[in-house]
């Protein structure tokens, strides 16, 4: 192995799946009340259950600079150098922990902004995964998930706006705010702006909210009929199978993952849905 590849928890990639691609996952943290827990440690239900009970919104952190510098050591032990590839800064100081371990390594350690979240990031970090065990180099690796992290597609269906207006995260999406708080609301990850949150539409309804996901979709595919997909939920796998069966039916899917959501994310989103789609070029 010329480079190993390391990401975080946000990605909400199944263990099973990173272990299969030799991926290394740094966990976030998530604090209720006085409880602190890795990401992942709770099952999804058990979690909402916690957040319903707690008097405020769970807390979340980036993992300590030391947890990364422990994991690149790990990684450099078998591997000639890392990718390390995370959470947009604009939502995280994830990234600016990984890059401040990496200067411990002399330029072996690489760090990229996906610029994403959830599966928008997943699906960077399976690509730089399959990069690695084909061979390619490194840099021939940083320069194709660039250009993949410009065609990532990631858009996020939420139940209520509650949970991302109280902690902090909203950006534009504060448009969308005042006495609308009870309406479903879809939302993308504009990677022109580096990850910050953009509003799609709001809708009276959640038959309605799921119609507007696909048609965003096929809008952002601009003519590509054939990607990889990755459908998310948090509390209704339902609700993502129907979305998976939607967008078979309109695209050639060569990968569709169903994935559910993490406590980090969901923490922030509440209950919802998301689609990441990585049209082929």
């Amino acid at each position: 192995m010329t480079f190993a590849v390391i990401t975080d928890s946000t990605a909400d990639l199944a263990p099973e799946v990173a272990a299969a691609h030799n991926i290394d996952v740094i966990p976030l943290v998530v604090t209720i009340g006085e409880d602190t827990f890795t990401d992942g440690a709770l099952p999804q239900a058990e979690f909402f259950a916690r957040m319903a009970a707690a008097p405020e919104l769970p807390m979340t952190s980036q993992p300590p600079i030391g947890v990364f510098i422990n994991a690149y050591e790990r990684a450099l032990s078998t591997a000639d150098e890392v990718l390390s590839v995370h959470i947009a800064a604009k939502l995280s100081g994830t990234v600016e922990a990984a890059r401040q371990a990496a200067q411990q390594f002399a330029g072996r350690v690489h760090v990229f902004d996906s610029y994403n979240l959830s599966a928008g990031l997943g699906i960077q970090v399976l690509e730089a995964a399959a990069s690695a065990a084909s061979g390619l180099s490194l840099s021939a690796t940083i320069e194709r998930l660039e250009g993949i992290r410009n065609r990532m597609r990631l858009i996020i269906g939420l139940d209520s706006l509650a949970n991302l207006s109280k902690g902090g995260r909203i950006g534009k999406v504060s448009a969308f705010l005042g006495s609308m708080l009870d309406l479903k609301v879809t939302m993308f990850v504009d990677t022109d702006l580096k990850g910050s949150f953009a509003p799609v539409a709001r809708s009276r309804g959640e038959k309605a909210a799921l119609r507007h996901t696909i048609d965003w979709v096929a809008e952002q595919a601009t003519g590509a009929v054939k990607g990889k997909f990755a459908v998310g939920y948090a509390t209704k796998r339902e609700r993502a199978e129907w979305l998976a069966d939607q967008l078979r039916e309109r695209f050639e899917a060569v990968e569709m993952y169903i994935y559910e959501a993490g406590s980090v994310i969901c923490t922030h989103t509440g209950t919802g849905w998301g689609v990441a789609f990585l049209p082929e070029e």
